[in-house]
């Protein structure tokens, strides 16, 4: 009985260090794409700090990336980004997270 429990600890404690480093690459990735879309509207250095942090807060609005591309596509929506092209950047700013914490 003794090492059914070591073992749902081990997995418990796996889950959620897979649910941290998921928190910390999404909350990196976000920072990364406030920075790039701060720069595509020529935002100053204050302005960019700003804006970072609102793209971070809008990824709690609900689960998954949904509410971060909704936020982006709508600030960029005089760029002209297709979605495709901001989902393609999205996952590319993700793997760039990913190996920050790797």
């Amino acid at each position: 009985m003794s090492s059914f429990e070591d073992r749902k600890k081990s997995f418990e404690k796996k889950f959620a260090h897979d649910q941290e480093l998921q928190f910390k690459v999404s909350a990196r990735r976000n920072k990364y794409l406030g920075e790039w879309v701060s720069q595509m509207l020529n935002f100053n250095p204050d302005q960019q700090k700003e804006y970072i942090q609102s793209v971070i807060k809008a990824d709690f609005a609900e689960a998954g990336d949904q509410d971060v591309f909704r936020k982006i596509k709508d600030d960029l929506k005089e760029k002209n980004v297709s979605d495709e092209d901001l989902r393609k950047k999205m996952d590319e700013l993700n793997e760039k997270a990913k190996t920050d914490f790797n």
